[in-house]
Order: C-alpha cells, then structure tokens, then sequence
C-alpha cells in the first residue's frame, strides 16, 4: 500500500502513552492513545504492527490495511471511502508502519479510531482494539479576574479541552490587531467596545472567536467558517457577523495574498479587483456580510477577511479570516476487474478533495457524449483503446475534470511469462503509457521497491518470501499483480501423536506437513515394503502391537518436486510380565520350603552331634548340604533371569557369581554359619525382584 505524503500543518494537543493490543504474534502498537487536536487543523494517528512471518511454512502475506471508526455487519468501513472524511483523510503506509493524517478537522471527527490489517491467513484479521480517542476541540477567551478598584483592567485566558501549555506561544489579537503577549494569559485595560481572541503560534489560522470584555455588543467579527473547500467552477458564500458602538461607515472583503501579489501596502476591496470582475458580490444586512464568487477558479483559494471602518474606529486586519479552497475533479481508476486483447474493464471514480457541496449529482462522459445513466461517483464500464472519460457536477457541466484514458493505465508485466519457479530469475516491469512521463513507484505490501531503468525489478534468484501482492501507481491510479512462486515442498516435518512410549494396543496418529505450493499431496509408507500404507497428511494406526515397531517415513509430493522424512515407532511390549511373575512366585517357595526342611535337619544334628573333637564329616556334609541349596536357587534363578532385559540379566550374573562361590570350607567352622546367611540374603533378592 503506497499513500502520498501531504504537508499540512497540524496540532496534537494531548499525547498519552502507546498501547499494545493483540496475540503474541499479531500485535498493532499505537503511539498514543488520547489525542486532542484543534479544530480546524490537521492530526497525525500512527501505529506500527507486527505478525509471524510464516504459519505452518505458509509465508504471510497482509492483503489489506485500513483505518475506521464505525463497522457494518461486523466489517470495518474504511475512512478513505467515508463520505464523512471525504478529501480529508490520507494514509502514509511504510512497511509495517501507518499513519492516518485527517485533514480540516470537524467536531463530528471526535471519535475511536481503530487499526485493522487483514493476512492471507485463515481466519486472520486482527484489529487493534482499544484505539485511539480523537477530541476535537476550539479555543475560547474567558474572563478570569476582574478590578474591584479599577474596572476597565482584566484578566483574560485562552483555554480549550486541550492542555495548551505545552505546545509554545499564543498570539492575541484586541480589535483585529495583533499584541506583543505570548503567554496564555494576559490582563490589559480594556474600553468598553474591545474585544479580544487568542491562537496559538504557527496555528493561527484556527483562533477563538472574538469576545467582549467588558459589555456586548462590542466591536468584533466573527466569521461562520474557518475553512471552506469547493470545487471548481462552483460557487461559494463567505460570510461574517461583525458589531460596533457606533454607526459602522464602511466596510468590504479583501484577500491578504491578492493584496501581497499587488504589492498593495493596503487591504484592497475584490469588488475593484479585475480578477474577479463580474464574479465578486457582496450582500450586507444588519451586522452580517457575505461574500460570493461565482464560477471559482483553483487561483481563488486564499484566505478572505472582513474589515470595516466607524466614527474614530478601523477594525485591524491582522485576525486570520476564512480560508477557501478550490480545487478541480480528477477522475480516478480504483479497481482493473480484468484486461482482456482488445479492452480492459475498470472501475472510476470521479474524485475531489472537497466534499460534494449539498450533495451534488455526478455527470460522466465518454468521448465527449453523456453517459446518462451515470449520476454516482464511481462509474464501471469496458474501455477500449482511444476511449476519454471525464466527470462533473450536476449544473457545473462545464467545468469537467480533465480526461483519463482507462486502457491506458498503468501496467505490469513479468518475465519470462508462465509459471514462476523459486531460484528462477524474473524480472517485474512496472510503466504506463501516460504523456506527459508519470512518476511510477512499485509496491510490495506496505514496502516501496526500487525501480530500475525502464520501470524493471529485477530478483536474481526468487523466492517464496517473494510471493505476493505488488502494486504498480501512477500519480492516482494504480493496478495490482499477484505474483505466484512454485516450490517444491520443504521444511518436510513428521510427529507422532500420543508422544513418547507406545504401550501395545493403543492408538498411533503420525502426522505430516511441509511448505509447498502448489499444496502437496502425502504418502506413507513403511522401510522395506513398496506398497504404500495410506495417502493423507495423517495417518492413524489402531491397536498398535509388536510386528508395528519399525521405521516410518512420509512423502510429501506436488508438480515441482517431492521430499520425505522418517520416524522410528516401538511397541513396549509386556508379554514377559505374567511368565515371569509365575516363575518368581515358584523360587521363592521352593526356597522357602528348601529352608524349612534344612533348618529341621540342622536342628536333628545338633542333637545328635558328639563330643567336641568328634565328627568332622557330618559339618562337612552339612556344609555340602547348604552349598547345594545355593546351586539350585542360583540355577533357578538362571532360569528366571533367562526372560528379563539384557540389563537386568548383567545385574543377575553378578549376583550369581557371589552366590556360586560360597563353597564349604572343612576348615573354617564359619563357613556354615555364612551359607545361612548366604542363603537368608538370597531369599531376600528373589523376594524383592
């Protein structure tokens, strides 16, 4: 979006701290959220705003960025086609920046002004909500203290909505004529017919109308509008109230810059002025005095001011009066519908920068002759090469804007024709046929590009990012392009849903996407089978079970080319946890019962042992009988561990070897005493495991 920048004075008179609204990653910034301006004056709104480059590996694109304030069945209406802001509103976009500037401001202007910007992706349009407060304010004097002692003395303040303070000087004018205060307020004496008005400096188009300080009427003038705008051709009514004491002698309307290109040192009546004989009159009636002209020219638009002159009195002409201006019709193309061989069909607009006085009827011609049926301010027909369009105002026939030729707008072009593929070089032309040479500009989005010799860019070695909307303007009119890059699919990505281990007999969803345009189609299949397993970005394996554990890869395929990734599944199988479970139940009670009938035959031999020095070979073989019972439980145990994890086996072949080595020794006589203890810690490890 390209907007042009017009240089118009303009009064923030309230700036309070921006605002952040929106997701993470959609987000518009305002940088400031009251503002209050002066009626009259102009007002920047500016905001900035952000979004993700790219969701799912879809690159985003903004296809539409506008300004509002009211909606209409849940769509924003855009203030450049508000016909309350006709000719008045203007946006500056600039990449991922955009000010709105609203010209001759109305108290109707009070309001919440919004940003909305629209992506190419589903479903996103984020508005920037809450917005910024517009108030639109006008100065006024007021009389804050008076003299008991000296009742002529006053003191006088210029305030409004706005806090003033801050913004520099104030200008004060008593009867027309400008004082030397430049502060806020001022007191001064006073007669009884002065009046006074404030402005503030560099704003002084856009003063507080005149009060009386002491009693009213008093000598002033007030004049009905600050601003007017009028198209040419036209006539306009400039008029004012103005009073004195006594019997007003004279008075007219003059131009302060018709005066400066006469070299005038003295106001000059327009009813003497030649340029504009026969077009100036002037109407007078019981303190109020208007000023038309007929058949406006843009050379009129200046300010006018009303002066006048009583016994011993001459009202200065220094306080700024009503600035007109004038301006002609353009007609304008705001959409191609389609460009065929022989014709284009267009959509016009017949533009100006006022708004329509009283809501005038618009009149189009084509080559010369009066579209009848034509009476609003757009007009939608097929244009042929040589076909001149041109409008008007309803009574203002003659006074046309000036022709356009619809075919010939400006036009863009790519090379090579046909399909664009990513890593290509292309080549994007930008021109028109205009005479005399209009200024073209090419834009992506909010972003200006640099334009070649012959209206070219040039992209070396295009890319994805490079796809998208591209406007080619010139002067007011403009066409749009979009400009579409193929691409093999990339950032190829697969998933499995639930994560982490897969329990036997649950449900598997292997998921796959990847950038690709055109869209691609997916593929899976399964390592060392040919056949494909399912065709879809998802594919969904129930009762998942052992002979399922395997690598898995997905295809992603479109007409520029394919990619695949792979991703390995494993069941967690419990098909050992019952065999198993039965065969450690078993151990540990037949070492149980190994245990008893060992303990009652230990007991037997106690009682029957001889004397001391006697029977060595009944230790012995009671010894040989405990190592025994440690092979068996350590065989059984063999046995068991035979269906555990590697793992769990290693840890089992260290306790093994402790076990196995617990040998009798007829020499120790508390080797026996350490089988039994061998044997109590065996039984615990079974019972544990």
């Amino acid at each position: 979006m390209g907007c042009k920048v017009v240089q118009t004075g303009f009064l923030v008179c309230l700036l309070s701290s921006s605002v952040v609204q929106g997701d993470t990653d959609y987000r518009v910034t305002y940088s400031s959220t009251q503002i209050c301006a002066l009626q009259g004056s102009a007002v920047d709104i500016r905001c900035t705003y952000t979004y993700p480059s790219r969701i799912k590996e879809k690159v985003t694109v903004v296809e539409e960025a506008v300004w509002f304030t009211k909606m209409n069945r849940d769509e924003p209406i855009d203030l450049m086609t508000d016909s309350q802001f006709a000719g008045r509103v203007q946006y500056r976009c600039d990449k991922n920046s955009c000010t709105l500037k609203i010209t001759d401001l109305r108290n109707s202007d009070s309001a919440e002004y919004k940003f909305m910007f629209r992506t190419n992706q589903p479903g996103w349009i984020m508005i920037g909500s809450p917005g910024v407060t517009l108030s639109v304010t006008a100065l006024q004097v007021k009389v804050t203290d008076t003299s008991f002692w000296y009742p002529s003395w006053a003191e006088v303040t210029c305030s409004s909505s706005c806090h003033l303070s801050d913004h520099g000087f104030y200008v004060w004018y008593m009867n027309g004529e400008t004082l030397h205060t430049k502060t806020p307020s001022t007191d001064k004496y006073f007669e009884k017919s002065d009046s006074i008005a404030c402005a503030v400096k560099r704003y002084e188009n856009f003063p507080s109308p005149s009060l009386c300080v002491r009693e009213s009427p008093c000598s002033s003038v007030v004049y009905t509008h600050r601003s007017i705008c009028v198209p040419k051709g036209s006539s306009v009514d400039i008029s004012c109230t103005y009073s004195h004491k006594t019997l007003v002698l004279t008075n007219f309307w003059f131009s302060p810059e018709r005066s400066r290109q006469l070299y005038h040192s003295q106001p000059e009546d327009l009813r003497e002025d030649c340029h504009y004989a026969g077009r100036v009159q002037v109407f007078d009636k019981r303190g109020r005095s208007t000023l038309r002209i007929r058949d406006l020219r843009v050379t009129d638009s200046a300010q006018y001011q009303f002066k006048f002159t009583a016994r011993r009195f001459e009202w200065k002409s220094n306080l700024p009066g009503t600035t007109l201006t004038v301006t002609a019709l353009q007609v304008q193309v705001t959409r191609i519908i389609s460009v065929h061989q022989s014709h284009t069909e267009a959509e016009l607009k017949c533009h100006s920068s006022c708004s329509p006085a009283a809501h005038l009827s618009y009149i189009w011609f084509k080559n010369g002759q009066e579209i009848s049926k034509q009476k609003s301010s757009t007009y939608t027909d097929s244009f042929y090469p040589g076909d001149k369009i041109s409008c008007a105002f309803k009574g203002h026939e003659d006074h046309r804007s000036p022709s356009v030729y619809p075919s010939k707008l400006p036009s863009m072009s790519v090379s090579p024709s046909g399909e664009i593929v990513e890593g290509s070089s292309v080549t994007l032309t930008c021109s028109s046929d205009a005479n005399p040479e209009a200024e073209n500009t090419l834009y992506k989005g909010n972003q200006s590009l640099p334009l070649g010799s012959g209206g070219t860019y040039h992209f070396t070695s295009i890319s994805s990012e490079d796809r998208g909307f591209y406007d080619c303007k010139s002067d007011d009119q403009s066409v749009s392009l979009f400009m579409d890059v193929l691409y093999a699919p990339k950032l190829l990505s697969v998933s499995v849903n639930p994560s982490g281990e897969i329990v036997e007999g649950s449900s598997v969803n292997l998921t796959c996407s990847s950038d690709a345009n055109p869209a691609a189609t997916y593929t899976w299949y399964k390592e060392d089978e040919d056949s494909p397993l399912y065709s879809g970005q998802i594919f969904t394996i129930t009762d998942f079970r052992a002979e399922h554990s395997g690598n898995y890869y997905c295809e992603a395929q479109n007409t520029r080319g394919r990619h695949n990734s792979t991703l390995y599944l494993n069941v967690a199988s419990n098909s050992w946890k019952f065999p198993v479970a039965l065969s450690i139940t078993a151990v540990c009670l037949a070492f149980i019962l190994l245990f008893l009938l060992l303990w009652i035959r230990r007991d037997r031999s106690l009682k029957q042992q001889p004397q001391a020095g006697e029977g060595p070979d009944s230790k012995t073989e009671m010894d040989e009988i405990q190592y025994a019972s440690v092979q068996f439980a350590t065989r059984q145990l063999d046995a068991v561990y035979s269906n555990f994890s590697p793992g769990q086996t290693d840890r089992h072949q260290e306790e093994s070897v402790v076990y196995s080595t617990t040998k009798p020794n007829s020499t120790t006589g508390t080797r026996r005493q350490a089988a039994v203890e061998d044997q109590s810690a065996l039984y615990s490890k079974v019972v544990r495991k």
